[in-house]
């Protein structure tokens, strides 16, 4: 866990500020579909920033941040990677290459995406549907 979480101006500095956009429209995307806890956490080797959505031990997906990159991380184990195949052919071309290239480990396909801008989301979202059901109802505009 973090001592001290990074707000949008120190976002803005390290990753751009198209990118915290980006950032900030996966966020508000999550958000509208699931209700999960969030940590922040040192992103390891590659990555400053981690901000991960958990729910009841379980975790949904990551978001990354470094200098001028913004990542989105989402773990398909056996299962998942079933159903991924068998719907594999609605996915953009994009999605279908970086799983093809994504090695397989003992505990699935560490899908890792950088995106500059929200041409994927609705490719994310369906990722997150295969691992779990939305759990918040859409808000209907008024």
């Amino acid at each position: 866990m973090l001592d001290i979480i990074p707000d949008a101006g120190q976002m803005t500095a390290l990753v751009g500020e198209s990118l915290y956009e980006v950032w900030n429209s996966l966020c508000v995307l999550i958000a509208e579909h699931y209700d999960m806890d969030t940590t922040w956490d040192k992103g390891g080797k590659a990555w400053t920033y981690e901000y991960k959505y958990r729910r009841g031990g379980k975790t949904l997906c990551g978001l990354y941040a470094r200098e001028n990159c913004v990542g989105f991380l989402v773990i398909l184990g056996k299962d998942e990677r079933l159903k991924f195949e068998q719907e594999r052919e609605t996915f953009s071309a994009e999605v279908q290459r970086i799983y093809d290239e994504t090695k397989t480990y003992h505990d699935g396909k560490w899908l890792m995406f950088e995106p500059t801008d929200i041409s994927l989301f609705d490719d994310f979202i369906r990722l997150l549907r295969i691992k779990r059901k939305p759990n918040r109802k859409p808000q209907a505009d008024c």
